[in-house]
């Protein structure tokens, strides 16, 4: 955390996408998406896990303290041990519980700066005794990528690919091909106003692309697993597309016109239009005018 302003928001928005706060109430929902594959829901990003021939493919896994919990709903599922766990990207709400299901079954992987980015929070939270160095060590994924990658498991193709400055600076898509699931982490909100991380290299025309190339790759048939919200699928993604560059297009010309920050936060109307969609506790109307003014005026 840079400063402590960005501290304090990156901690609310790891609060508010939860369900709610830090109870122990949480219930970790299994939603059957094909016959291997399921959308795992409770607080934090949605949870993708594929079950293969052998093993366990597993998207993310929320927090730490929401281990054990995600564990037994996968043991609810299938026997077979969790071979590969893939972060979409660094943040606590979808890396949290990584030192817990790093073992000698499990590999972490993920994009090149999603390890950079943890190994710069290690540093800061070691220093500082909140955490201590193996469990820090452990978080870390141990194979890396750069632009995509592909797992096989028998007639399944998993395809494991980079998007450029989106969500954050390391952000990963995973396509599954014969069953037709694509999971986006935090590249979607289905049905809330995205929070786009400015801080860890995140842009709103990154995260734009990002959506289209999803869009691209999907069809109408295809089930889309989002970071955060109901399952989703491609009409619904290509809404959000289209909601997004409205708003794009109407703070640009804003921008164009010299008006300011703040000029543009106290603009209702530029979101009027889908704040009662899509603005929600953490993403009001006013924040995503904000995000879009700040990184489209760099």
């Amino acid at each position: 955390m840079k400063t402590l302003k960005f501290g304090f928001l990156l901690s609310l928005l790891l609060f508010v996408i939860g369900t709610h706060g830090q109870s122990t109430d949480v219930h970790i929902t299994v939603e059957k998406l094909t016959p291997q594959m399921y959308m795992l829901t409770g607080q934090g990003g949605n949870i993708g896990v594929y079950i293969g021939e052998d093993y366990v493919f597993m998207i993310d896994d929320q927090f730490s303290r929401l281990s054990l919990k995600i564990k037994q709903a996968i043991k609810s599922i299938t026997t077979k041990p969790i071979a590969y766990l893939l972060n979409t990207h660094m943040h606590g709400d979808h890396t949290g519980g990584n030192s817990n299901f790093n073992d000698k079954t499990t590999t972490i992987v993920a994009h090149q700066k999603v390890r950079e980015r943890l190994i710069e929070e290690n540093k800061e939270v070691v220093s500082t005794n909140k955490l201590d160095s193996v469990t820090a060590y452990k978080k870390l994924p141990e194979i890396t990528f750069s632009d995509a990658m592909l797992f096989y498991d028998a007639d399944e193709t998993i395809m494991a690919t980079h998007v450029h400055n989106a969500h954050t600076d390391g952000d990963a898509q995973i396509y599954f091909s014969k069953n037709n699931v694509l999971h986006m982490g935090d590249t979607y909100f289905s049905s809330k106003y995205p929070y786009i991380d400015l801080n860890r290299g995140g842009s709103v025309v990154g995260y734009i692309n990002a959506l289209k190339k999803a869009s691209i790759l999907a069809n109408e048939d295809t089930k889309i697993i989002p970071g955060h919200g109901k399952l989703s699928n491609k009409k619904e993604l290509e809404n959000y597309i289209l909601m997004l560059e409205a708003i794009y297009v109407s703070v640009k010309k804003e921008i164009n016109a010299g008006k300011s920050l703040e000029q543009v936060m106290a603009n209702n109307a530029i979101t009027a239009k889908f704040d009662a969609t899509y603005a929600w506790s953490f993403i009001s109307a006013e924040k995503i005018r904000e995000t879009f003014y700040k990184s489209l005026s760099k």
